[in-house]
């Protein structure tokens, strides 16, 4: 009498792990990539470029909110404000992938359902080749690159409009207000907001402009610092009686 094996044969991992996820294909990395044609492989790498983008700028923000700016003992943030703050770091990722959210759930499925079938112990060691991950990147069209050097540009003038507002309050206890003066600021009264525009429109054009949901990230974006800017804006005339009547809120010669 032949016994029937208590572990499944190796070849029979992929096919009971394709089960599991509802397909009846059988499920490998190798596979799933290089069945994939060039254009779709293309647009992948796209996202991946502009969510490293997005990566950068959150960062780098979180950094200049506990180094760089010196906030008022009597400062406060409204709760409506916090929680949009924290659905939109959420929902901003997740705009900026749409393309290829699709296709990220059904790998991590399969990853999830091979785990489950096979155990930690037989799961292949992930193994990560720099120079595999780069050229890629590499390899991307000029709508990227010239993306990434509008977000440069922006992040460097953003970079130094917070410098100088964080160093109108050099002392954390007062609660004295200054005009900021430089850079940006000589044209308009929030250019951190300006540059931020600049930022996300790299970040537009890096991801090619194809998927409608980044463009409504845009939108949402002008909407919510156009805004704050004018309010800013109109904060300033009524505080400061020599506030230069020259500037604009936030685009030059717009508002």
């Amino acid at each position: 009498m032949k016994m029937t094996p208590l572990v499944p044969e190796p070849s029979s991992y992929s096919t009971i792990a394709s089960h599991l996820v509802g397909s009846s294909d059988s499920f490998s990395l190798s596979s799933f990539w290089s069945s994939r044609p060039r254009e779709h492989k293309y647009r992948v790498w796209r996202t991946v470029f502009v969510l490293i983008l997005m990566e950068i700028q959150v960062l780098r923000r979180l950094y200049e909110t506990e180094h760089v700016f010196h906030y008022s003992p009597s400062a406060r943030m409204h709760i409506m404000g916090y929680l949009t703050g924290l659905f939109y770091y959420v929902a901003a990722p997740l705009s900026l992938a749409s393309s290829s959210l699709l296709e990220a759930i059904q790998y991590l499925r399969y990853q999830i359902a091979e785990f489950i079938v096979r155990g930690r112990a037989r799961m292949p060691d992930l193994v990560i080749d720099p120079s595999h991950l780069l050229k890629p990147l590499l390899n991307l069209g000029w709508c990227q690159w010239i993306g990434a050097l509008i977000f440069i540009w922006g992040s460097l003038h953003q970079i130094r409009c917070h410098a100088i507002l964080g160093s109108l309050r050099e002392h954390k206890d007062s609660d004295e207000y200054v005009i900021p003066c430089g850079d940006w600021f000589s044209r308009v009264s929030c250019p951190h907001y300006l540059a931020e525009l600049v930022i996300y429109l790299g970040m537009l054009i890096a991801s090619g402009g194809s998927d409608i949901s980044v463009w409504f990230l845009y939108l949402f974006v002008i909407t919510n610092l156009s805004f704050a800017a004018v309010q800013t804006h109109k904060w300033y005339l009524q505080k400061f009686e020599d506030y230069p009547r020259s500037r604009y809120a936030i685009i030059p010669f717009v508002c």
